[in-house]
């Protein structure tokens, strides 16, 4: 029989975040949201799913670069999934400071918490970016690490931060690292939404920065059930764990598979502002989910060729809908 939890996710307004609090609501679990506070008393992508999720959730606005708040937040909760943070590459070249106080300063404020309130286990999000330019392939929790973005750089602090209150304080703390993440309600900066609203609207000539390079994409749904697993069996402490496809397609082939599977004419245009510095791209991802089918019990649905259509098929019809796509300013690049 499962265990009802009391759970808290932050960013629980985010992309992922908003997914992953649904789920858990779906499964019985008793769960606060953490969003970030503004004067619009908007809560992000919360305020856009199912009203009957939204009665049985709580919903706390504050800040995660704030102790007090997140302490607040996290007060009688058993698991907090960490998913607050900074995470557009493009930004971290322009406001870096403002990554190292939401990425590595917020994290700390979780895991300093999460001891205080007396143990909370800790879900910690990390990313595939910390591993750079695969030096091996397909890509394990072993990889070297290496920021080759302001923002990798702060995600493995936050990482390893995160490692080290495991280590030091026997606090119990999982780093769950997805590779990349794609599906409804994503920002339009990430490369298969960019794509999806330009042929959404109309336009026969897309812009991208570069197309060779490699990812392990990742359905919304793969990734939120990885998290669902780990918060639920309490399977990995001390672990990092990858949530993968292992399965690496390039920008390019990923571009043309979505124009095929909306029906659209496809050309491609480089556009140097997409483009990141030479020494900061990231070449090739493909992961090594070894770790998660042994230690979760988690393995992809949207898995292998066949898999990725389906959930693209998905994203493209919810980013097509008119009422979705007026979410986002397709006539212009988002950073």
């Amino acid at each position: 029989m499962k265990i009802r939890k009391k759970i808290l996710v932050t960013g629980a307004d985010g992309f992922i975040g908003s997914h992953l609090t649904e789920a858990l609501v779906r499964a019985g679990h008793d769960v606060t949201a953490f969003t970030y506070y503004n004067s619009f008393s908007s809560w992000g992508w919360l305020d856009h799913v199912d009203p009957q999720v939204l009665r049985e959730l709580k919903v706390i606005a504050g800040d995660i670069r704030d102790s007090t708040s997140v302490r607040q937040a996290m007060n009688g909760c058993e698991v907090v999934l960490h998913l607050a943070a900074l995470i557009a590459i493009p930004y971290s070249y322009t406001a870096p400071d403002s990554y190292v106080d939401t990425n590595v300063k917020g994290t700390l404020n979780v895991l300093q918490a999460a001891r205080d309130l007396g143990n909370v286990q800790v879900i910690h999000t990390s990313t595939s970016e910390v591993y750079g330019t695969a030096r091996f392939v397909p890509i394990t929790e072993e990889h070297p690490l290496l920021g080759q973005s302001p923002y990798s750089a702060t995600k493995i602090g936050a990482d390893q931060l995160a490692y080290s209150y495991f280590a030091a304080f026997g606090l119990p703390v999982t780093i769950l690292r997805p590779f990349n993440t794609y599906g409804p309600r994503q920002s339009a900066r990430a490369v298969i939404p960019s794509i999806i609203c330009q042929l959404a609207a109309g336009a026969t000539s897309i812009k991208l920065g570069a197309t060779s390079p490699t990812r392990d994409f990742n359905f919304v749904q793969d990734t939120v059930r990885g998290f669902v697993m780990a918060a639920e069996s309490g399977a990995g402490v001390g672990e990092v764990i990858n949530l993968g496809s292992n399965y690496e397609i390039s920008i390019g082939e990923t571009a043309r598979i979505i124009a095929d599977v909306m029906g659209k004419a496809l050309e491609v245009q480089t556009d140097e502002d997409r483009m990141r510095p030479a020494n900061s791209e990231v070449e090739r991802l493909w992961a090594d989910n070894t770790k998660a089918r042994s230690l979760l019990g988690w393995e992809p649905e949207f898995n292998e060729m066949s898999g990725f259509r389906r959930g693209l098929t998905l994203t493209a019809e919810w980013f097509s809908d008119p009422k979705n796509l007026a979410f986002y300013k397709t006539d212009r690049y988002n950073t």
